[in-house]
């Protein structure tokens, strides 16, 4: 079953979020990130965004919390305010 971690960040900077953007726009991915998909929600008045990966299962799940957790403040959008895991119940595009 495919899991998906969902991180909120608060007081993002908007020079921050464009680095981020281009980084992952350019391939970058952290060591020990099997994620399946990303996708980056951003609120620029507000200063607030909201990151979701995906996972295939419990194992790449666990890897890569592990990784993101250990994250320095400086390689995330913002302050970290909430992470939650998710099941994937549906999932479709277009």
């Amino acid at each position: 079953m495919a899991l998906a971690r969902v991180v909120t960040f608060e007081d993002v900077d908007g020079d921050r979020i464009e680095e981020l953007r281009r980084r992952i726009s350019d391939g970058e991915r952290p060591e020990g990130l099997p994620a399946t998909e990303m996708i980056v929600l951003h609120e620029p008045e507000a200063g607030r965004s909201v990151v979701i990966l995906f996972f295939d299962n419990e194992d790449d799940y666990a890897r890569g919390d592990v990784t993101l957790s250990a994250m320095p403040a400086d390689e995330t959008p913002g302050r970290r305010t909430s992470v939650g895991r998710y099941e994937v119940l549906v999932r479709r595009a277009g």
